[in-house]
């Protein structure tokens, strides 16, 4: 189950926060985001836990407690669905249009 996680000191490194989740649930993967010229934190990561169970007891264990001087938001994140499973695409100018590629192999 993959969780976004946000409101971390920014210094805080993958080590620092998987200790944290750690305590709840093991973490499978961790990727906090960085700025890819400066390398520097944008406040936010995502991590994979390796079961739901684990997943919902870290939620309820640490979303909205404070860190540092910032409050923890911990959130289940959606999952993605296959470019080829939906219905719409968004095209060059971002509106949204019906994919026919079904109706064309015909």
């Amino acid at each position: 189950m993959k969780l976004f996680v946000c409101g971390f000191p920014l210094d805080m490194t993958e080590m620092d926060i998987v200790k944290l989740f750690n305590v709840h649930a093991t973490v499978g993967t961790i990727k906090i985001v960085r700025d890819k010229k400066t390398k520097r934190c944008k406040g936010y990561a995502f991590l994979e836990m390796t079961d739901q169970a684990g997943a919902d007891r870290v939620i309820e264990a640490l979303d909205g407690s404070p860190l540092g001087d910032r409050l923890l938001t911990v959130r289940q994140t959606a999952e993605k669905v296959p470019v080829t499973e939906l219905p719409y695409r968004a095209d060059r100018d971002g509106r949204m249009i019906t994919i026919i590629a079904d109706r064309m192999k015909h």
